[in-house]
């Protein structure tokens, strides 16, 4: 059996061939039971997430969450692996990183289906592990994307990862006025763990792209209503995301939205999601046991 640690793991799971294998997984399928949730005290949560293809791979992802983390990262993973027709086991993998890199490349591969293609500007709310990935998985995906905008609750931290993503050769800056700069995004990134709307529908621009990764409880919100009405096509990457997440359930709840266009198994299979550039499109993801197969299978087949 592998262990493979987190250089490993960012060494095999480059965005451009990531986003590819996590595509062709959303094609051809996989079973995913409904994760298990389990609160461990007041502030610690457990994930356990299995998939598995007949006669392939089995995985099983388990998360351990904390709401009151200090000084350290809220989240921490391992994922097992095996070989689904024999349950011999072939490796485990940090998930800490397998989870980080296949979010921030599920957010740039849907946005690739619904965003414009001549994108150029994006802005990022949030400076941490998914947030300070975001621009070089977009990047991979959008050639024309010239502008990477930093918002955080912190400035300093805004500051931080934009001074990291212009060493890493980007044309980043912070930006302290969310609503001027969500105005002039082409596609807004939320990775936060926020509890209240920090996104309005009435700063978004026709044709924009808004992409919500935080919100995976019904009690957290990164997007007031108003982000769904309009004519807007909402898409989700499971239908879990309908229960899951606060930033859908309230819209549905008062009847702003009354579902979605579908998932990005459908765009995978069926093609780009807008249906013309004045549209403007929203991606909700909670997070998918079989992005975690597909993320793992890559890192073990090229480890």
């Amino acid at each position: 059996m592998k262990l493979i640690d987190a250089a490993s793991v960012r060494r095999a799971l480059a965005f451009k061939p990531l986003a590819a294998a996590l595509e062709t997984m959303w094609v051809t399928g996989c079973e995913q039971p409904p994760r298990h949730v389990h609160q461990v005290g007041r502030d610690l949560t457990m994930l356990i997430m299995p998939a598995w293809q007949a006669g392939r791979y089995l995985g099983v992802k388990l998360i351990n969450i904390n709401a009151a983390a200090r000084g350290m990262p809220g989240l921490f993973a391992s994922y097992n692996l095996f070989d689904a027709q024999t349950g011999v086991p072939l490796a485990t993998i940090d998930g800490t990183e397998l989870t980080a890199r296949r979010t921030a490349a599920v957010s740039a591969l849907a946005a690739s289906k619904l965003a414009r293609p001549d994108a150029r500007r994006l802005l990022v709310l949030g400076a941490g592990r998914v947030a300070c990935l975001l621009p070089q998985a977009y990047q991979a995906l959008f050639p024309a994307l010239d502008e990477v905008m930093v918002w955080a609750r912190r400035p300093e931290q805004a500051l931080a990862l934009a001074e990291r993503l212009m060493d890493e050769g980007l044309n980043a800056r912070a930006v302290p006025g969310l609503a001027s700069a969500i105005q002039q995004a082409d596609i807004v990134c939320s990775a936060t763990a926020a509890t209240e709307p920090l996104v309005r529908g009435e700063w978004l621009a026709p044709g924009s792209h808004l992409d919500l990764l935080g919100s995976f409880t019904p009690a957290m919100r990164e997007a007031d209503s108003a982000c769904f009405g309009g004519g807007a096509s909402v898409w989700v990457d499971s239908e879990e995301a309908l229960a899951k997440s606060g930033d859908l359930v309230v819209p549905l709840k008062d009847g702003v939205i009354t579902g979605v266009s579908g998932t990005l198994a459908d765009l995978c299979r069926d093609g780009p999601g807008r249906s013309n550039a004045q549209q403007r499109t929203v991606f909700k993801a909670v997070g998918t046991a079989l992005a975690d197969l597909a993320a793992a299978v890559l890192v073990y087949e090229s480890s």
